[in-house]
């Protein structure tokens, strides 16, 4: 990679526009190269349909899931890109949304939106910025929203689908967006004249989807001549406007302009190592210019946006450099597609092959035919067709449901529909009774709005169960193909609650059609049973997920309220409430008795659903064993005299002493169904598991610290001789350790603003290190690596903000900390402690003069400030020269 030793660091996050030996202004007046990176950014929608949240995911570990994975390789690196020396110390951190055309989709912006604040709102100022630099246009272009490829799709769905997109755009970007990326460039007429209609200037597609251009004809050319570039030639370096058809005269056909990314180049960036080295990416980017001396032109280049440190670690970098300083270095502008449009409109026309996308060779069958895309050695795609169909199918037998049924609650139904993004993004109870109001038929009861919620939710499920990803891939199984099918499941169970009609036997006829190359599921039929229908939830669980683990949050209710919410007219009554996901938990009585090993909790619950505003009132009973057997039941609540009754007898069945009869007693009140720990949804179920495990793993690990004191002197002596210790001794000694060192973690945290005691545990941390390092123990330890990760922010903050703390104290220990955890080896990631500290020197020490900083500063605490960055990899050579 590019080496940036040259730099100041005080340029370090500057874009230079240099070299353009044009006089006009090449941001102002189309002149010269210009050129546009462009990164898709997205990824699939992998929530529970029922929880609106997404579920730990194994395969992305050490992560919770895969966004979450992909974020800490390729978002956050982008939004903090660093440009580093030759020593690899940080001479410049740029956001390089700044610099690069992207498309975020919405389901991954509203994910970042709740995951990672910082890096959304980068990637918001990012547009915002760009806007600023380019006359008005922002680098941020919209997606259809959940990424369905579009000539598939109906054409109700294929307006639903812009307008969500550009809704959601509208609410973060402040702004209308100018242009829209197809999801894999799939593209036809009908779906142009949709965007037209819906107002998007310009799209970007490959190079293999035009069939033929030529100069806009002229008054002095009305019949220039048409060239055939459908085996790839067609020049990327201009854009081209491309008319609807239809029959229209000249002064009034609709058009939408395009830009062809450079193929070759977008190909390399995916499948060759272009884009390791910043100046061979230049360089592949300069081959590209057309020596024509046409005044300008743009090399565009797009792929996958996680390219970029996910597929290709550490890539971000690349493009940092070669956005603010390889670039501008050859005289080229970087841009975005809308800016070098505003400069340049179109003189060539293109006409496109009648159906494409950029990843499949046969038109878009890669999403609904065995074509042989995406395959895998072996095994076959005869699947992808009747899943299609299924799906269809499904789609169609839910229109009619919901211009049936919606008709009763809407003005208009399908205008509710693609205003329905509206309540996606705030899911507020007062926007969600904004909406209705603005939308009703007339004034709906309570149970009217609950089926208006469901009939929308039906469809908006109806349209994430085409996202791409199902097909794309080379098995039904796959995590993919299961999700839509889901969101399938989700949809047709709405249909049945509100209409009554059953719809899954025929969708299950169509999918026992798709065959799987997998044995077990044998059908797609199977795969649905198998790995859908399990995944259903109901809210019988919902009150089994919270009568079981109220035993454990020490009935601590999160707040409580008068009334119940969204819009209940029944008379106010005192409640606890807490979230369960996206269902509102209303406590409205709980009793909790323990009898020697056995706890025993009754309760009754009002569930509402945040989503649809259906409500359930519950009567649950949990009987804890002790360890990890619980014995939970629910049933409908009855009213208050029988809930008396079934609490009066548990209580009383407790006071026996015997686990078998109060579960009998239990069964005699409830029924036959029960849930256990293994009913919770995962994410408690493993916090409970941890917990649990919690005093028995505590034993453990004071049995073998024992071991490990007892053995010190004989592990010591095999170490010294050079000999391989017996595995025994050294499991215990690293089991030991990392317990040792887990409480000290513990401690320094709870201890961190008490001198002595920071200090204390700081130096015990250094000896648990240097015990590690003798005995050859590698500690692994993640919890303790985010504690650190967390104390060294909290800790550089302090010292760099808080002006009523003592300097020398505060700076010691963080100096003090960052050698412990080298020593210590966890693995930490310094970048966000490093981040605030760059900040802190460009924003508040580097724009001064030396003299004005000495002066504001005691010269030897500027210097240890200096001396601090070197510890956190930050470039201070020329500032530290300067003060000696």
């Amino acid at each position: 990679m590019t080496s940036a030793a040259e730099l100041p660091t005080s340029v370090g996050v500057n874009i230079v526009q240099n070299g353009n030996t044009s006089c006009c202004d090449p941001l102002k007046t189309a002149t010269g190269v210009y050129v546009t990176v462009h990164g898709h950014f997205y990824q699939p929608p992998r929530e529970n349909p029922y929880l609106n949240a997404i579920e730990r995911q194994p395969g992305a570990a050490p992560f919770h899931d895969w966004n979450e994975r992909i974020h800490h390789e390729c978002y956050r690196p982008n939004a903090f890109a660093r440009i580093l020396n030759e020593h690899g110390e940080v001479v410049g951190i740029v956001n390089n949304f700044e610099y690069m055309s992207f498309n975020i989709g919405p389901t991954l912006m509203s994910w970042l939106q709740n995951y990672d604040i910082d890096v959304y709102q980068r990637i918001i100022e990012a547009d915002r910025k760009s806007c600023q630099r380019l006359n008005g246009h922002g680098n941020a272009i919209a997606q259809v929203y959940n990424h369905i490829i579009m000539p598939l799709a109906s054409e109700r769905d294929k307006y639903s689908q812009i307008r969500w997109g550009k809704a959601d755009f509208r609410s973060r970007f402040g702004r209308d967006p100018e242009g829209m990326w197809l999801a894999e460039c799939g593209v036809d007429y009908p779906t142009l004249e949709a965007m037209v209609a819906e107002g998007i200037r310009f799209i970007v597609l490959a190079p293999s989807q035009a069939q033929r251009c030529r100069l806009i004809p002229t008054k002095d050319n009305p019949e220039s001549e048409w060239h055939e570039v459908g085996g790839n030639q067609i020049d990327p370096n201009r854009p081209y406007r491309c008319y609807l058809k239809g029959e229209y005269t000249n002064s009034q056909r609709p058009y939408i302009d395009i830009f062809f990314y450079d193929g070759p180049i977008s190909r390399d960036m995916g499948f060759s190592d272009v884009v390791y080295d910043s100046s061979h990416f230049a360089g592949r980017i300069g081959a590209a210019v057309r020596g024509d001396h046409r005044q300008a032109q743009i090399i565009s280049v797009a792929t996958d946006g996680e390219t970029f440190g996910h597929h290709k670690k550490g890539t971000e970098k690349t493009l940092a450099y070669a956005f603010t300083r390889e670039f501008p270095g050859w005289g080229w502008t970087v841009t975005n597609y809308a800016h070098f449009l505003s400069l340049n409109t179109p003189t060539w026309e293109v006409e496109l092959k009648p159906v494409t996308a950029w990843s499949c060779a046969h038109g878009v069958d890669r999403w609904q035919d065995d074509c042989g895309c995406g395959g895998a050695p072996g095994w076959h795609l005869k699947w992808r067709k009747p899943l299609r169909n299924s799906l269809n199918w499904l789609r169609d037998q839910l229109v009619e449901v919901y211009e049936s049924e919606g008709s009763k609650y809407f003005a208009d139904p399908w205008k509710a529909r693609d205003r329905y993004i509206e309540v996606i993004l705030d899911r507020s109870p007062s926007n969600i009774s904004s909406f209705l109001n603005q939308h009703q038929k007339h004034k709906l009861q309570a149970s009217e709005q609950v089926d208006a919620l469901r009939l929308l939710e039906m469809q908006r499920h109806s349209l994430l169960m085409f996202t791409s990803c199902g097909w794309f891939f080379e098995e039904i199984s796959r995590p993919e193909g299961t999700q839509i099918l889901r969101y399938a499941a989700r949809a047709m169970e709405l249909a049945a609650e509100v209409a009554g009609v059953q719809l899954e036997k025929g969708f299950l006829k169509g999918l026992a059609e798709a065959p799987s190359n997998i044995d077990v599921f044998a059908t797609g039929a199977e795969v649905y049973r198998q790995l859908v229908l399990p995944s259903q939830i109901t809210f019988k669980q919902v009150a089994a997920h919270y009568a079981i683990t109220s035993l454990f949050n020490g009935h601590q209710p999160v707040e409580k309220l008068s009334g119940f919410a969204h819009g209940d007219n029944s008379q106010d009554c005192h409640l606890y409430q807490k979230q369960v996901y996206c269902y509102t938990a209303n406590e409205l009585d709980y009793q909790l008795q323990r009898f020697g090993s056995l706890t025993l909790a009754v309760g009754h619950l009002k569930l509402v659903s945040e989503v649809t505003w259906e409500s359930q009132q519950m009567t649950f009973a949990v009987l804890h064993l002790g360890g990890w057997d619980f014995h939970s039941c629910i049933k409908p609540f009855e009213g208050k005299r029988n809930y008396t009754q079934i609490k009066d007898k548990l209580l009383s069945a407790l006071q026996q002493g015997s686990a078998a009869h109060t579960i009998l007693v239990m069964t005699q009140l409830f029924g036959e169904e029960s849930f256990s720990l293994q009913n919770l949804f995962a994410e408690e179920r493993h916090r409970l598991m941890r917990l649990l495990s919690r005093e028995t793993l505590t034993r453990v690990d004071q049995l073998y610290t024992q071991m490990y004191r007892d053995n010190y002197g004989v592990l010591m002596a095999f170490h010294r001789d050079g000999l391989e210790a017996p595995k025994e001794l050294q499991a215990a000694a690293e089991i030991a350790l990392e317990y040792r060192c887990m409480m000290t973690l513990r401690a320094l945290q709870h201890d961190i603003d008490e001198v002595q005691l920071s200090w204390n545990h700081l130096v015990e941390l250094e000896a648990i290190a240097n015990e590690a390092k003798h005995l050859r123990i590698h500690l692994n330890l993640p919890e303790g690596k985010e504690i650190l990760e967390r104390l060294s922010w909290q800790l550089l903050w302090q010292l760099l903000y808080d002006v009523n703390g003592s300097f020398d104290f505060q700076i010691q220990r963080i100096e003090r900390l960052i050698e412990v955890e080298e020593q210590l080896n966890l693995g930490i990631s310094l970048q966000r402690s490093q981040e605030l500290y760059f900040n802190y020197l460009h924003g508040e020490i580097l724009p001064k003069s030396m003299a004005e900083i000495v002066k504001d500063k005691d010269k030897n605490q500027l210097r240890q400030l200096l001396k601090l960055g070197e510890k956190l990899k930050v470039d201070v050579r020329y500032w530290l020269n300067q003060l000696n």
